[in-house]
């Protein structure tokens, strides 16, 4: 194929790609659901619909093999430059609340969720099931899947509790702040995850050392970044420094795929970097146009994902195993953050509103996901069984919180009117 052709096939796939989000888009909202939830199923349903309806000969015409690379590079591209929004959410403040409470919301939402991952872990190698188990070892198999049922998906919490009016609430504050504590902690046993499979214990030192690397590379980020000159810079050509932004995102994230991590975390370092507090709106502004562009072709990421899972009529959804991994989501993060809020302090009410809060998980959960499918260390079955739960438990979020505020409202003491006549 030509490069001109190339490059026209390439534009009308993306066409089709960016057009199927936006309907997906309607529809959750439509639904009142999170809007990441109809661009996840609309990426990911165009390649088995276009399958069932055409055939898979069809499929590999109107996706050969050259334009699913440049997919591919444009879906992790795209993948990246949200990251780096993601990553300066995750510093969003706890503002004055007290450190028992975050403390007891954060090991309740996280130690009982990483539990459940160990018992669905457990129960996949006691199957023994091959399309289940698939070939990854087994110390990466347990702490990749603990991962996954642990995760709370911070962009996706923050925008549910916008819409809701409930971010500067405390449940709102405590929720954002035990997830990013969460997600922190569930990132890095990741990196043991992927180190383990990539090198035995070699790998898992290497990357540390190279998280290490990023972790200095972070805290000297923000020095410089909080400079008169950086921030003058900043304020006068914003737009040249969100492109310089990008640039290093990219570059930081090829290099940690080439030491054997996957692409986020460059995006994750350059997105941590950006100062907070007083600053914090300055750069904001700078990350904005990065992470909307990259929000903007995010779901040509899951095309290539559905690609690889539905391109060959052998990929077919473990329902047993979907099911199963969906209960003890719901019981790990629910159950423990309602058990740990309680612990801190918090009302019954207030506790369970916490726990579905912490539920949630959406994209954050089908990259981590798909860093674990990428490595070989989630056969195809797993990963759909995972991303079945991650979509059900974060469309779940709203309707519960819905029924909580209702049936709230049902219990209130309703108020004494006093006759008219007034008492005689």
């Amino acid at each position: 194929m030509s490069t001109v052709l190339l490059g026209l096939h390439v534009v009308a796939v993306l066409a089709v790609v960016l057009a199927a989000a936006l309907l997906g888009r309607l529809a959750a909202r439509a639904a009142r659901q999170p809007e990441v939830i109809g661009e996840i199923l609309a990426g990911m349903l165009i390649v088995p619909v276009v399958a069932a309806v055409a055939g898979h000969g069809a499929l590999a015409e109107l996706l050969p093999p050259d334009v699913l690379d440049v997919l591919k590079h444009i879906g992790k591209i795209a993948l990246v430059l949200f990251l780096v929004g993601v990553a300066h959410e995750l510093r969003r403040g706890s503002g004055s609340l007290g450190s028992r409470s975050i403390g007891w919301v954060t090991v309740g939402s996280f130690v009982p969720a990483l539990l459940s991952g160990f018992v669905f872990a457990a129960w996949v190698l006691w199957s023994d099931d091959e399309s289940l188990r698939g070939g990854a070892p087994v110390v990466s198999l347990v702490l990749m899947i603990a991962v996954a049922l642990s995760v709370t998906a911070v962009p996706v919490l923050a925008r549910i509790l916008e819409d809701r009016g409930l971010m500067t609430g405390r449940n709102g504050k405590l929720s954002m702040a035990a997830a990013v504590f969460t997600d922190s902690t569930a990132w890095l046993l990741l990196v043991v995850a992927l180190g383990t499979a990539s090198g035995g214990w070699g790998g898992v030192v290497r990357s540390v050392v190279v998280l290490a690397i990023g972790v200095a590379v972070v805290l000297l980020g923000r020095v410089v970044l909080r400079t008169r000159l950086s921030g003058t810079l900043a304020a006068r050509f914003p737009k040249l420094v969100s492109v310089a932004v990008a640039a290093t995102a990219l570059a930081l994230a090829i290099e940690m795929e080439n030491w054997g991590l996957t692409a986020v975390f460059g995006a994750f370092v350059v997105g941590l970097a950006m100062p907070n507090g007083e600053d914090a709106h300055r750069w904001e502004e700078i990350t904005e146009p990065v992470a909307s562009l990259g929000r903007l072709f995010v779901p040509v990421f899951f095309v290539v994902a559905g690609m690889g899972l539905f391109a060959t009529p052998t990929a077919s959804l473990p329902w047993l195993a979907a099911v199963l991994a969906t209960v003890l989501a719901i019981a790990g993060k629910v159950g423990g953050s309602y058990a740990g809020a309680r612990l801190g302090g918090e009302s019954r009410r207030d506790s369970i509103t916490i726990g579905v809060m912490m539920n949630t998980r959406g994209l954050t959960e089908i990259v981590v996901l798909q860093a674990g499918y990428s490595a070989g260390l989630l056969s195809p079955g797993l990963f759909l069984a995972l991303v079945i739960m991650a979509l059900v438990t974060t469309g779940l979020t709203g309707p519960l919180l819905s029924l909580i505020d209702l049936r709230a409202r049902r219990t209130a003491p309703q108020p004494v009117l006093e006759p008219l006549g007034g008492t005689q």
